[in-house]
């Protein structure tokens, strides 16, 4: 195996050059690769006395990228190592940028070949990089990677930083759509990420709250797949989806209108709503990917929500029998279905046939919520007063009688 061993008395861009060079004109014979490899090394000389450093990038990947497939991932990650570091050299941000560009695009130009260290040869070069800008286009290059070298498992880390990074990149609201739904593939080729997945497209449709009706429609068809993946994601229950303009607009749309009646009757209306719908849309579901049985059982339970929702707190078991229209035996059936869950905090009654409800969750979280919320909280921050002024008025009768009795006792004396 070759390695690359670069000393003090050779430049290491030279001794890279050299390296690539002669791995590629190995196969021609010492006749041809000898003029070859020397009359690269005497370019790469040439640029770096001129101080041409893209054009030093340039040599460097595309000898790097005509030999990666040949040379182990210490040496391909060595002479990337290299090659990244020339970012240093160039200052202005324009030639930062285009640098970026040229190294970042030859990284990524073969993603199943060695893809988990091609990821990791980005992330050096975003640490290298003190541009905000140039940090976003790697990072957006490593998205892109992450997807096609199927390695996204090394990039959903660093999601959770996700705000961070664009107040630090301070990009144009275009720009954060396109991170918001690139990382919403990444996510979507993991299932178990849905939820996530669905919440970066729910970021991606948010920035589209003060648009006009044109740009609007530039979000359609990210707005019905929002729609169909909350639909179709067992495990997922709320959403605030609804009231968004980028959804809305569907709702006045002849094609998409029907996904957006979907979409209001998962999150407001019941079971029966449902089975009208379905019954009046035939072909919808099998158009769209969703299966009958798998939505039937999701309205089960977001209309047991429902029920739950009453201010009573008490649920019939004939209640739940009709409005999930289940048979009597399945009814605690579905009540254990939606402890399991999370979506109620309940006690089955079986002797009085109700179910007791402490808790149940909010199938969506809009202004009548907020303005339950707020009740809520008013009443805890009165029922706190009252409290506090109970303590107080008790310590200061509690004093007033030690004071007299103190009183007392000096006169005792």
């Amino acid at each position: 195996m070759t390695t690359i061993v670069p000393t003090s008395e050779v430049d290491p861009y030279i001794a890279i050059v050299r390296f690539t060079s002669q791995l590629a004109w190995a196969d021609a014979g010492p006749e041809v690769a000898e003029p070859e490899v020397s009359r690269l090394c005497r370019e790469a000389e040439d640029v770096i006395i001129d101080g041409r450093w893209l054009d030093l990038a340039t040599l460097m990947v595309t000898s790097a990228d005509l030999v990666s497939s040949k040379i182990s991932e210490k040496d391909l990650e060595c002479t990337y190592t290299i090659i990244c570091s020339l970012v240093k050299n160039v200052t202005s941000p324009e030639e930062v940028l285009e640098m970026v560009k040229i190294i970042a695009s030859k990284v990524v130009q073969q993603p199943t070949d060695k893809a988990s260290l091609r990821l990791k040869i980005l992330f050096n070069l975003y640490n290298l990089l003190d541009h905000p800008n140039a940090r976003y286009q790697v990072y957006m290059k490593a998205l892109e990677m992450a997807v096609n070298g199927k390695v996204t498992e090394y990039i959903v880390p660093s999601f959770r930083k996700i705000d961070s990074f664009l107040k630090e990149w301070n990009i144009d609201i275009k720009d954060q759509r396109e991170v918001f739904l690139a990382i919403a593939k990444v996510l979507k080729e993991n299932k178990s990420l849905a939820k996530e997945s669905l919440q970066f497209v729910t970021n991606y449709l948010a920035t589209f709250s003060n648009e006009d009706t044109q740009v609007l429609s530039e979000a359609k068809e990210e707005a019905v797949r929002a729609v169909i993946e909350f639909v179709k994601a067992p495990s997922i229950f709320q959403c605030d989806l609804l009231d968004m303009p980028a959804v809305a607009q569907l709702e006045k749309d002849p094609n998409n209108a029907p996904v957006y009646q979907l979409l209001k009757i998962f999150l407001t209306q019941r079971l029966d709503a449902y089975m009208e719908f379905q019954n009046a849309n035939s072909g919808f579901l099998q158009t769209y990917g969703l299966v009958e049985e798998d939505c039937v059982a999701k309205m089960r339970l977001l209309s047991l929500v429902d029920l739950a929702s009453d201010e009573s707190g008490k649920i019939p078991y004939a209640s739940i029998k009709k409005t999930l229209q289940v048979n009597d035996e399945e009814v605690e059936l579905w009540v254990v279905k939606a402890i399991t869950a999370k979506l109620v905090d309940c006690k089955m009654d079986q002797m009085n046939q109700v179910v007791i409800v402490s808790r149940c969750a909010e199938r969506e979280f809009g202004q009548k919520q907020w303005q339950s919320l707020q009740t809520k909280l008013a009443a805890w921050r009165d029922n706190v007063r009252n409290v506090i002024s109970t303590i107080e008025a008790n310590k200061t009768t509690e004093e007033g009688t030690q004071t007299s009795s103190a009183a007392q006792g000096l006169t005792v004396r």
